[in-house]
C-alpha cells in the first residue's frame, strides 16, 4: 500500500483476530517503530512482544492489579480483567524511558516513544493488518508496572493490539483540512 495512502486511511481497529501476525510482518513494525523521530538518538523506548502464553500471563497480572484495587471484585469482573490481553493475538506494549539530557526534556522522549506506536499503527494497516492503542488505568498501575519491570524513570507508553481485523474496518471520518490549519499570521 501506498504510504499516503496508508496514512491517510488508517482507524483503529479494537475487534482483531488470529493468526498471529508472521514474523516478516513483526518485523515490519518492529522496523517501522524504530524510524520515529528521536532527538540525540536517545532511543528512549523499548518493547515488549506478547503473545499465547505472554498474553495469558499478562491477564493474570491485570487480574491481580484489579483484585488490589477492588477486593470484593466480583468473578464476573475479575474474569473480564484477565480476558483484556486476549482481544488480538499479539500484543505490544511500548514502553517510554526518560534519559537525562541537557538539551532534550522528558516530553520530547515522550512524543518520540508515541510516534513509534504511531508508526506501528500505520505500518500495520498497510499490511492489512488491523491494529488498536490502548492505555487505561492498568497503564499506571504499580503491580502492572512491576511485573513487566518498568522503571522508576520510564512509562507504559501503548498496549498495542495487532490482528487481523474481525468484521468490517470503521469508516474514515472525513475532517476538513480547514477547521485545524491556518496560516500565521493570518493576512
Amino acid at each position: 500500500m501506498d504510504a499516503l495512502k496508508a496514512l491517510h486511511e488508517r482507524v483503529s481497529v479494537p475487534r482483531l483476530t488470529g493468526p498471529v501476525p508472521t514474523a516478516a510482518q513483526r518485523d515490519a513494525l518492529f522496523k517501522a517503530a524504530l524510524r520515529a523521530p528521536d532527538h540525540a538518538y536517545l532511543r528512549p523506548w523499548r518493547f515488549l512482544v506478547l503473545e499465547g502464553e505472554g498474553l495469558e500471563r499478562l491477564g493474570e497480572l491485570f487480574g491481580r492489579a484489579a483484585l488490589a484495587q477492588t477486593e470484593d471484585l466480583s468473578p464476573d469482573t475479575l474474569a473480564r480483567y484477565q480476558g483484556l490481553p486476549l482481544r488480538a493475538p499479539l500484543m505490544i506494549i511500548a514502553i517510554g524511558r526518560h534519559i537525562e539530557h541537557p538539551k532534550v526534556p522528558a516530553i520530547e522522549q515522550d512524543l518520540s516513544c508515541g510516534v513509534a506506536v504511531g508508526n506501528m499503527l500505520v505500518a500495520a494497516h498497510a499490511m492489512g493488518l488491523g491494529a488498536v492503542w490502548r492505555t487505561g488505568d492498568l497503564a499506571y498501575d504499580p503491580i502492572v508496572r512491576e511485573g513487566l519491570g518498568v522503571a522508576d524513570n520510564e512509562l507504559i507508553a501503548a498496549f498495542l493490539y495487532v490482528g487481523h481485523p474481525a468484521g468490517m474496518r470503521k469508516s474514515v471520518p472525513q475532517l476538513e483540512v480547514d477547521e485545524f490549519f491556518r496560516a500565521w499570521p493570518e493576512a
